[in-house]
């Protein structure tokens, strides 16, 4: 049985205003190193992110995503968030190439996901199944928790130069398209976590890392509704 669907709680907007976005894109920009990936407790973080809305041009956009994207793999990880690195503005990129366990690619459905670079995402659920699995994020180190999210959504965002676009997706790739947008409107995924699930990532890798979760459902005794 899969768990329920946590809500998440409403975030405030973020104060900064366009000038203040773009000043601040510019100075990571201007940096030789990539950015720190900042993490929680950081106020960026809580906060829903500004819509794009032409605050970058499309050669300092086209350059931030650049910059996000080897931001992503120096980490390493399958999805980042503007507010990650310290700004809020509506935008993520998500990509998944690792090879992983046969079996818990089959257990999860996870399969690889080409890079893709989305603005003012919104997903809504494709049917009523849900998934419940171990899931990690880049601004909570060192830690995994289980979260239950929708099996399959569709999306709808705004490409790099504009167009507006709608894609599926089903699986793992549906689990990062809700984590990342998760974090444009304010939300760390443990928002949506179950809290007995929680494991430092030794204790994940030593007594969890299973492809599915029944053994840690039962033995930290998750709520199975």
């Amino acid at each position: 049985m899969d768990f329920s669907i946590r809500p998440l709680s409403p975030a405030p907007p973020t104060p900064s205003g366009p000038q203040e976005i773009q000043a601040l894109v510019e100075s990571i920009l201007e940096q030789d190193a990539l950015p720190p990936i900042v993490q929680a407790g950081h106020p960026v973080l809580r906060q829903y992110a500004a819509p794009y809305d032409g605050q970058l041009d499309d050669a300092t956009l086209l350059r931030l995503i650049d910059l996000m994207r080897r931001t992503m793999h120096e980490a390493p990880g399958v999805g980042l968030a503007a507010p990650q690195i310290g700004i809020p503005l509506q935008l993520a990129v998500l990509e998944d190439r690792f090879d992983v366990d046969p079996a818990a690619a089959a257990t999860r459905e996870r399969v690889p996901l080409d890079f893709l670079a989305i603005l003012n995402p919104a997903y809504s659920a494709l049917g009523p199944d849900t998934a419940s699995f171990y899931e990690g994020c880049l601004s909570v180190r060192g830690y995994q928790a289980v979260v239950t999210r929708h099996r399959a959504v569709a999306l709808e965002y705004l490409e790099p130069d504009g167009t507006p676009a709608r894609a599926e997706f089903s699986g793992w790739q549906a689990r990062i398209v809700q984590h990342e947008t998760d974090h444009l409107h304010g939300a760390l995924y443990l928002d949506r976590a179950e809290t007995r699930s929680l494991a430092g990532n030794e204790e994940y890798m030593a007594r969890w890392a299973q492809p599915g979760i029944d053994r840690a459902a039962a033995a930290l005794g998750f709520p199975r509704s």
